[in-house]
């Protein structure tokens, strides 16, 4: 039986990371280095072996899934968006940044201001929660 996968932690990812995985995410598959590499936005393109170190940091840190294919590793996330998306917002709602009902205050005017159904939604969840549904 295999090693237990890491848990990843999410404030342990930099900007490239978090671009890589953005590609990861939007593929309809597992990548190559090389696609990975391809359909990264970033001028000068990243050289072929920064976006392997990438990939296997990434997945020792528990992000990503990597297969064996022929020569070339095949990477797919292993975190979804959503759930990175969460713990960032729940990070700036910690004790550790701003005063918390600064951060959530801000959150939900800005909220309000974009979508004020959402509100209601957001409520519904949260008495849901509670509910214990």
């Amino acid at each position: 039986m295999g090693a237990a996968l890491p848990q990843p932690k999410i404030d342990s990812l930099g900007e490239l990371e978090t671009s890589v995985l953005e590609v990861l995410w939007t593929a309809r598959g597992a990548l190559t280095v090389r696609e990975v590499g391809a359909q990264l936005t970033r001028r000068p393109a990243l050289a072929y072996t920064t976006v392997m170190t990438v990939l296997d940091r990434l997945h020792d840190k528990g992000f990503v899934a990597r297969e064996k294919s022929g020569r070339a590793f095949l990477y797919r996330p292993r975190v979804a968006r959503e759930a990175l998306l969460a713990e960032r917002a729940a990070a700036a709602l910690s004790k550790k940044g701003p005063p918390q009902n600064a951060v959530l205050m801000a959150f939900l005017d800005s909220v309000e201001s974009r979508d004020p159904e959402l509100l209601d939604r957001l409520a519904a969840l949260i008495a849901a929660r509670r509910a214990g549904s």
